[in-house]
């Protein structure tokens, strides 16, 4: 249903889809996967088309009453974790490598499931599941949530540049949340101590504090309270010796800003292509002795085109 009022009002403004990525900017693939219904938008998203199409702010409205992630389905071995998320009072969390699944984009998510399950099916399942997780901590008056970054989770490509970029302006934009702080730990900082893996702290309602931490296969977790409170009192001197979040989003902001010029360099590139085949074809009509001028040299284009493009059958009226 998003799709179709996104699609409704793209056309009605005179845009196609490659043209109102652009203004975004993001992929066309991003714009037309969400008019057919196979990507959930975000807020942003929204925001974004509502201001660029003159809509009056429909979209940012239907977006808020579309329940995105009606099913949850998560694997066996992280289903304990699941529930922990869904009434967890705080979490604190170190990540190395790799987004927190707390913190991922859906497009940041899909194309790391991509990368170890064939099934689309089973990667859009995964998907759903994480996106399912966030609600409660991007809601009014989610949980604490408290997250320390090692630079890597910047860095590492996941998908593409314009997956990345995404990525980056979305971690500013939670990272302004009154319940959320999301912290940088620099790879140029040999001072900081960082913990030996990725880790979960996480209070529940009942008093109860669990370390939570993954291996190639499944999770573990462990509620000793020694242990508990060894890997608090790392993790907090860790959170003390990283650069504060405010510092933290200026990095953001800096790789973020890398990840865009890398695109429009791309684009420069694909442009200097495209005139460097016109001249190229140009100096062939010379050789040939055929000289044309441009509205015949793109009219000849265009046939060709259109000589090699697939054939399909008309719809012939009923009789």
């Amino acid at each position: 249903m998003f799709g179709e009022v996104l699609r409704h009002f793209r056309e009605a403004a005179g845009f196609t889809q490659a043209g109102l990525s652009n203004k975004i900017p993001c992929d066309r693939s991003q714009v037309a996967r969400v008019e057919a219904g196979t990507r959930v938008p975000q807020d942003t998203f929204a925001k974004q088309c509502d201001e660029l199409l003159g809509t009056g702010g429909v979209l940012l409205r239907l977006w808020g009453r579309i329940d995105w992630y009606p099913e949850v389905e998560h694997p066996d071995w992280f289903e304990r974790r699941a529930e922990m998320d869904a009434k967890a009072l705080a979490v604190h969390e170190y990540q190395v490598h790799a987004m927190p699944g707390l913190l991922q984009t859906p497009d940041y998510a899909y194309a790391l499931f991509a990368r170890r399950i064939a099934s689309v099916d089973e990667v859009e399942d995964r998907v759903r599941a994480r996106m399912s997780r966030q609600r409660r901590f991007l809601a009014v008056g989610g949980p604490l949530y408290m997250a320390v970054l090692d630079e890597s989770c910047l860095r590492n490509v996941v998908g593409n540049p314009a997956v990345m970029r995404e990525q980056c302006a979305h971690l500013l934009t939670v990272g302004q949340l009154p319940n959320i702080r999301i912290q940088i730990a620099p790879a140029g900082r040999p001072d900081i101590d960082r913990p030996d893996t990725s880790l979960s702290l996480i209070a529940l309602p009942d008093g109860h504090n669990w370390v939570y931490s993954e291996s190639l296969d499944r999770g573990h977790f462990n509620d000793d309270p020694a242990v508990c409170a060894s890997h608090r009192q790392t993790y907090d001197v860790l959170r003390a010796d990283a650069p504060s979040a405010h510092e933290s989003a200026a990095l953001i902001s800096d790789v973020m800003e890398g990840y865009e010029q890398h695109g429009q360099a791309r684009t420069q590139h694909g442009d200097l292509d495209q005139e460097q085949l016109q001249r190229r074809k140009r100096r062939q009509l010379h050789r040939s002795g055929t000289h044309l001028d441009e509205e015949q040299l793109q009219r000849r284009q265009r046939r060709q085109l259109h000589r090699s493009s697939p054939r399909y059958p008309r719809r012939r009226p009923r009789s």
